[in-house]
C-alpha cells in the first residue's frame, strides 16, 4: 500500500498485514529499491496496490522501482476508487493472499472483487465535490443550512439529497465499513445501513486523502463489500483460469494483473472431422479450447478444482504488498 491509514486491521490471525511504499519525499530511490527487492526475495511476488488518486511523483516512483529491478514478479495495480474502497479491496486481496490461488489469480482478482464494493459518502456540501456529476440544483442547495448529501462513487454515480432521495444499495449481501469525518450524523447507521440490508457495520479511522477526494472534510464515508471469505473465495475460484501469453503468469478476467496485457483472443479453428489425419480428439471424446492454440480435453481438469479457503496448494502464499 501507498499509505499506512489504507491498511484495515486484519480479521484474524492469518491475514497478512500490508507492506508500506513510501512516497519520493519520504524515501530515497536506493532505500525503495532495497525494500522491494527484500520484498520479492522474501514473499516471491508483490502486488501493490495504489489509489488513482496518488500524486504523480509517487505513482513514477512505483513505476521507476520496478523499471530498475527488472522484475516480473511485481504487480503494480492501480485503484479508481474512494480511499475506504481501496482499503477494503486490500483487505479482501490480503485475505486471499494466504489461500491456494497463484499471485498472478490474486493480482488480477482486484478487478473482480471492484465491481463488489460500493463506495460513498454523506457530505454537507458537493460545491467541490467533481468525482460525480452535481447538477447546478444541488450546487444551490449546498449554501442551504443543514443539507446533507449521500453520494456513491463506485461501481456508479448516484447523489440525493438527504430527506429527497435514497441511493440504490447491492442486491447481495455485504458488510459496511464506516469512517467518520468531521460531520455529526448517524444517517449511515440509522438509514443507509438498514435501506442495503448490511449484515454488520465495522467502523475505522478516516483516511488521510478522504477529504480532498470527497472535497469537504465534513463527511462521512462508506463502503459496502463482501465480508465473508468463503464467498469471495468461491468467487473468485468460479472464474476461469487463463495464461497470460506475454509473461506466462496465471490469471483470471481479460487482464494480466503483473504486466497488464490483455488476454489473448481466442484463434478460430476451422473444423476437422472427427478422426480424419489432424483432429486433435478421437471419436467420442470432446475438448474445450483454454487458450489460443491449445486445447485440454475435459477429463484433464477433473483433478483440478479448487481447494478449500486457507489451504496452501497450487499457489504458493505471497505477501500482499503495498
Amino acid at each position: 500500500m501507498t499509505s499506512a491509514d489504507l491498511v484495515l486491521p486484519p480479521t484474524d490471525s492469518h491475514t497478512p498485514t500490508a507492506a508500506l511504499l513510501h512516497a519520493p519525499d519520504a524515501q530515497p530511490l536506493e532505500a525503495a529499491l532495497a525494500d522491494m527487492q527484500l520484498l520479492v526475495e522474501r514473499n516471491g511476488y508483490v502486488v501493490a496496490l495504489y489509489p488513482a488518486s496518488i500524486p504523480l511523483a509517487h505513482e513514477r516512483r512505483l513505476h521507476t522501482v520496478r523499471s530498475v529491478l527488472e522484475s516480473d514478479r511485481i504487480a503494480l495495480l492501480k485503484l479508481d476508487l474512494p480511499p475506504l474502497g481501496v482499503s477494503v479491496l486490500a483487505r479482501q486481496l490480503r485475505q486471499l493472499s494466504v489461500c491456494d490461488f497463484s499471485a498472478g489469480v490474486v493480482a488480477s482478482a482486484a478487478r473482480l472483487l471492484a465491481h463488489y464494493v460500493w463506495a460513498g459518502a454523506l457530505l454537507n456540501s458537493v460545491t467541490r465535490l467533481d468525482r460525480v456529476p452535481v447538477g447546478l440544483r444541488s450546487h444551490a442547495k449546498s449554501w442551504v443550512p443543514g443539507s446533507q448529501f449521500g453520494v456513491v462513487a463506485h461501481p456508479g454515480p448516484q447523489l440525493v439529497r438527504i430527506g429527497q432521495g435514497e441511493l440504490a444499495g447491492p442486491r447481495f449481501a455485504t458488510r459496511l465499513m464506516v469512517a467518520r469525518g468531521q460531520l455529526q450524523s448517524d444517517w449511515v447507521h440509522t438509514d443507509l445501513a438498514p435501506g442495503w440490508r448490511v449484515h454488520g457495520v465495522e467502523e475505522t479511522a478516516l483516511p488521510a486523502d478522504s477529504p480532498r477526494w470527497w472535497g469537504t472534510s465534513r463527511l462521512v464515508e462508506f463502503a459496502a463489500f463482501l465480508a465473508d471469505i468463503s464467498v469471495v473465495y468461491q468467487l473468485v475460484s468460479s472464474v476461469r483460469r487463463e495464461v497470460c501469453t506475454w509473461c506466462g503468469i496465471e490469471l483470471i478476467g481479460d487482464r494480466c494483473g503483473f504486466c497488464s496485457a490483455p488476454l489473448a483472443p481466442l484463434t478460430p479453428v476451422p473444423p476437422v472431422s472427427p478422426g480424419s489425419p489432424g483432429s486433435p480428439v478421437s471419436p467420442g471424446s470432446s475438448a474445450s479450447w483454454t487458450s489460443p492454440g491449445s486445447w485440454t480435453s475435459p477429463a484433464s481438469h477433473a483433478g483440478n478444482r479448487p481447494h478449500s479457503p486457507g489451504a496452501h496448494g497450487g499457489g504458493a502464499p505471497m505477501h500482499q504488498g503495498p
